[in-house]
């Protein structure tokens, strides 16, 4: 570990450089998309495969950038196709805090300038979402959509006021006496996992029960990191909500499931 955070200081000598190389004009970074009682990992290197070696707040903010990986100094990545950028790997960036006491590799989804745009998210590869086919019953094909507008969202969200778990959005989504237990999750309640690379395949009905007695289950079959997963999703109409709209009661992995 120590060796990682050597190697991690070196590089910081170089950051203005390396910044100016790889087109990254702005001084300042800050966290987003991240809950606000979460915390952000910051990795010995630039993918899940390495330990974590410290946390940022999910309000860090006058944050510096190094670095990102892979480099996408903008002549290249206005050269590539559509089918070339669907391939690249998720960015990381290595962050140093303004204090300069933290150093560390994060995922660039979770990087926004500060008081700016976010960091080039569209080379994220992991903001695919699937369509989901249309099946003529019009409570599934809602309820489909509703999933895939969550999905869709979250990989957009640049800050609280567009993050579909916000207390502010959730009732978009889901049943409203849930809101309040929300807080705290996000990536995980979609993949299964905070650090996200991949794209979700399919969103479909449950193949064996669609719906019974008014709660219809949908699947989100997605890959993250090479491996293919699935997020089942348990809707009915919220009486709570004006118009008692479809949303989702529960959320269900292979392990653990919302609510427990």
């Amino acid at each position: 570990m120590m060796r990682g955070i050597l190697i991690a200081t070196a590089l910081m000598l170089a950051a203005p450089a390396m910044a100016e190389i790889d087109g990254h004009g702005p001084d300042a970074w800050r966290v987003t998309g991240v809950a606000s009682d979460d915390t952000l990992n910051m990795r010995m290197g630039p993918g899940t495969d390495y330990l974590v070696i410290d946390r940022l707040p999910p309000d860090a903010r006058g944050l510096r950038l190094v670095t990102c990986v892979p480099l996408l100094i903008q002549p290249y990545y206005s050269a590539l196709t559509d089918a070339q950028r669907a391939a690249l790997p998720q960015r990381w960036c290595l962050m140093q805090s303004a204090d300069l006491a933290q150093a560390g590799w994060v995922a660039q989804r979770f990087l926004t300038e500060d008081g700016g745009e976010a960091v080039q998210r569209g080379a994220d590869a992991g903001s695919t979402v699937a369509a989901p086919e249309a099946t003529g019953d019009a409570l599934i094909d809602g309820a489909q959509s509703l999933v895939q507008r969550l999905y869709t969202a979250f990989a957009a969200a640049q800050g609280q006021a567009d993050n579909p778990f916000a207390p502010a959005n959730a009732a978009n989504y889901f049943f409203a006496d849930l809101v309040p237990a929300l807080s705290g999750h996000g990536a995980d309640l979609l993949y299964d996992a905070q650090d996200f690379q991949g794209s979700v395949t399919r969103i479909i009905p449950d193949p064996e029960q669609p719906m019974f007695r008014g709660m219809i289950s949908v699947q989100a079959e997605f890959t993250n990191f090479g491996l293919r997963k699935r997020a089942v999703f348990r809707l009915r109409a919220d009486t709570d909500q004006p118009g008692a709209p479809l949303r989702i009661l529960a959320v269900e992995h292979d392990e653990w499931s919302f609510p427990p």
